[in-house]
Parts: structure tokens; sequence; C-alpha cells
């Protein structure tokens, strides 16, 4: 669609995606979106999230269980959001619903999440919506990446996005002017979506984190994307060709990093802030010694969550990368706080069923650099390089002299040889499974999945059990050439 000089703005649609609890960066986009409504007037722009603003990284994310993101949200006036994995997936869908019910001043849509006992939508949670803006009629369909296996663990029924989709856009199109998907599905799926699927005018793209400073336009579909963490605002304007009753867009997205934090959001980030740290300070445990934690060798801390991972899901062997941990534990009080700051990652416990050739794979690329200082993104992962493994129910002798994947001189399985084609019941975590870090472990004929439980959860459990702590400073590893 060609567009001319002469469009005419009818509607400003600004859109954010995958924020991630970075807070500032939403009080800088309330800022912009204030200024357009300043501009515009509020009957002309509709402010819309794609999923994703919420990150338990953050003290005040974590510390009001999502509510400050609502506040800010609401705050900054937007009128629609859909729901992402870090919304449905981190937190169990009561306490979703208890951050957005009576709070919420906006329309909650996503199309393809049903609660699992009654095979409907919860009342708070719309497939779609429409809004009317400047005299257009906008439809808004939401949809979530489908995560079926994890979304089942927290009361929710995952449906086929794309199925869902169609079936709204069939029941939407002829009420709307406009009809837009906000889609958490990525920008694979986003294209695919405009190729396949017809009457859908407008997509607005979210986690997979790709920023489309230009749209893409497939057909007669535009997909836009505002690429991640807030540093970027989508602004979309919407005109109408009344010749061919099609609506026209021109996309761009706008750099948030030289904005002021808008003023009421930065002071309740601030208040949220306070709580979120008092609620925080609870003490979980009292230790007698400090448990350090090294990203690059075995060291107690990383040993404790790896047996508290092994007896999490009752397992013959425990395993986790130590990247996992940002920090050890000091002597003396330990407080929910500190095992957030030390564990921020919202990954999950896992039990994999897996032969002891893939393990033995995992534990020699564990004893090379380019594995230990492998930088890591995504997959739930909060940390910043994948380290060695921590280790529980394993003793390992190595030569470090040896050869790259050649290193390994003798492994047991509580007290018996590792065996190459025996099945063993491995205790490690979902990020594994998603083929991230250490790939061989993604080869597991069978894995189950806990949930809503986090591993800073499993190292609070172990710091309940002072033999499970005496335990972590035996060492599993000897490097037989020292």
């Amino acid at each position: 669609m060609n567009l001319t000089d002469s469009f005419h703005t009818r509607v400003v649609l600004l859109h954010s995606n995958d924020i991630h609890s970075r807070l500032e960066h939403a009080a800088q986009i309330a800022t912009l979106i204030a200024e357009e409504r300043r501009s515009y007037g509020s009957d002309l722009v509709l402010a819309v999230d794609c999923g994703d603003h919420m990150d338990r990284m953050r003290v005040e994310t974590e510390g009001s269980d999502g509510i400050v993101n609502v506040e800010l949200l609401n705050n900054a006036g937007y009128e629609v959001i859909t729901l992402g994995n870090n919304e449905g997936l981190t937190y169990s869908s009561q306490t979703v619903a208890d951050a957005y019910v009576n709070r919420a001043r906006f329309a909650i849509v996503c199309a393809n999440m049903l609660d699992s006992a009654t095979k409907e939508q919860p009342e708070w949670l719309l497939p779609s919506t429409i809004v009317d803006k400047n005299g257009l009629r906008i439809g808004l369909i939401g949809v979530t990446a489908p995560f079926v296996d994890f979304y089942s663990l927290l009361g929710w029924q995952v449906t086929d996005p794309f199925e869902a989709v169609r079936a709204q856009v069939s029941l939407l199109r002829e009420q709307v002017d406009v009809l837009v998907i906000m889609s958490h599905l990525g920008i694979t799926s986003d294209r695919l979506m405009a190729e396949k699927l017809d009457g859908i005018d407008l997509i607005l793209g979210a986690h997979s984190h790709h920023l489309l400073e230009e749209p893409i336009v497939l057909g007669s579909t535009t997909i836009c994307a505002a690429g991640k963490f807030g540093e970027y605002l989508g602004r979309v304007e919407i005109g109408f060709d009344e010749e061919t009753a099609r609506p026209m867009f021109r996309g761009t997205c706008v750099p948030t990093a030289a904005l002021a934090e808008h003023p009421e959001a930065a002071a309740i980030i601030g208040s949220y802030r306070v709580s979120g740290q008092q609620r925080l300070s609870r003490v979980v445990a009292r230790l007698d010694s400090p448990l350090p934690a090294r990203a690059e060798r075995e060291s107690p801390l990383g040993n404790l969550l790896a047996a508290g991972l092994r007896r999490w899901t009752d397992a013959e062997i425990g395993m986790v990368n130590t990247g996992q941990l940002l920090g050890g534990l000091a002597q003396g009080d330990v407080t929910a706080g500190e095992l957030h700051a030390l564990c921020p990652s919202p990954i999950n416990p896992c039990l994999m069923t897996i032969s002891g050739t893939d393990i033995r794979t995992a534990l020699e690329q564990a004893l090379l650099p380019e594995f230990i200082h492998k930088p890591i993104k995504g997959y739930g992962f909060r940390g910043f390089v994948l380290g060695t493994l921590a280790v529980d129910g394993l003793s390992i002798s190595y030569d470090s002299a040896k050869p790259p994947m050649s290193k390994l001189t003798q492994v047991s399985v509580n007290g018996e040889p590792l065996e190459d084609e025996r099945l063993y019941k491995l205790g490690t975590i979902d990020m594994f499974s998603f083929k991230a870090g250490y790939e061989s472990l993604a080869n597991a004929v069978q894995y189950q999945y806990y949930l809503p439980e986090f591993i800073r959860d499993v190292i609070g459990a172990q710091l309940q059990d002072l033999s499970a702590i005496i335990e972590s400073r035996r060492l599993r590893w000897r490097n037989e050439s020292i």
C-alpha cells in the first residue's frame, strides 16, 4: 500500500513489548505516551502492551507479585494488554489473577489461554476486545506462546494460537475497521501468521525481542515490533482509505533513552521498591559459616543447589550450571532478598530421564573454558555466563592435561560406574530442556517440570537442612593431574 503526503492520521497506536520489569524504561515510556496524548488528544491515541512486562528479577516485581507492573500500566494509560510467558509461567494462575482483578484499568486479552478446570477463560481474561478511537473501530486479539507442558502445571490449558486467531478473526472482522493481533509468539510465527491467515491488518510482535524500525509488509498484513526492555516504544499512525475501505499504516520505533521518567511513574517505582525490600527482608536461614559460589569451578553453594534439585525431583543425580548463582552467601542471616539477588532467574526444577552418554558429554564440556565462560541469553536465564556443572550423586575424576572431550578418567553414580547406555533419573533445570548451554542434556527421552517453584526456592529449602549444608562442602570433582 502506497503512502503519500495525503496520509491522514486517524489514530496513533503506541505499542510496547518485553519490558521485563525494566521499570525505569517503563517510566520513560509513560512520559512519551503522555506527550502523544497532549499532542493528539486522548481520543486519537491508543496504548497497548504485548506481554512480558513483568519479570521477577526486579525487587519491585518480586516483592509485589507483579502489582507494580499493573500500576505502571494503569498510570501510563494503557487500554489493552496481552500476557507473555513471564506473566503466565512465573506465577500461579491465582497470583496472576490477584494482580489484575479489581486493579487493572485496561482490558487483558489472550485468546489461547483457558482455565484447565472449566475449559473456559476466567472472567478477567478476554479473547479479544474492540476499542473505538476517533470513529475507527479497532479490534485487538491477543495470543501467547503455547508452552503447553508448563502451563498445564499452573492451571492453564493453552491452545493453538493460530486456531485461536482464526476463530476470533471470523467473529470480529465484519465488526471492525482495523484488526490487530497482539502477538507474543515471536517473529517467525508472526510472519507465518501474516502469510497463512486472512483478514489481519496489523500484527504487533513480541517474545523474540525483535526490533522492526520499519514495518514488514506481507500481503495485506503489516508487522511491527519494538525490541526489548522498553528501549523503544513502537508508534503506528493509522489512516484509512475511504475508497478501498482499507486501513493504512506508518510505523516506526521511538528510542526512550533520552526521555525523562514520568514523575508519577517514578514515584510508583520508588514506593514498591521500599515495600519490596521490606517484604524480602525476612530471614530464611542462618549460616554458621559462608557458602561460596564460583562460576568457573566447584563450590559449596553450587553443590548445595545440585543436591537440592536431586532431592526435589527424587532423582539419582543432581546437576546445574554454576552460572545460575551470581554470588555466594555470607555467614549470618540469609534473607529472601539475598536469595533473589544471587539467583534471580525464573528457572524451574526439572526431572529428566537421560542416557549416561549424554551425561558424560555434558561433564566433558563442563571442563572446557569455552563452555564455562560462554555467555547465555534468554531461556529464563538472568545470569551472565554458563559456568561449569555442579553435581550431586556423582564422583568424577579427570585429567586436565588430556585433550578436550577426553579428560574424564572415571565417573561413578552413587558408587557404581556411569553406564553410557543406561537411562538415569537426573534432577536438573528446565533451561537445559530448551537446548541451552549443555545441549546434550536436551536429548532426554522424558521430562517432568516442577512449577511454580524456582531454583532459589530449592536453595531456601536446602538451607533448612544442616546435613545438606555440611555435605555441600564435600568435593565431587577430582583432578588427577594435580
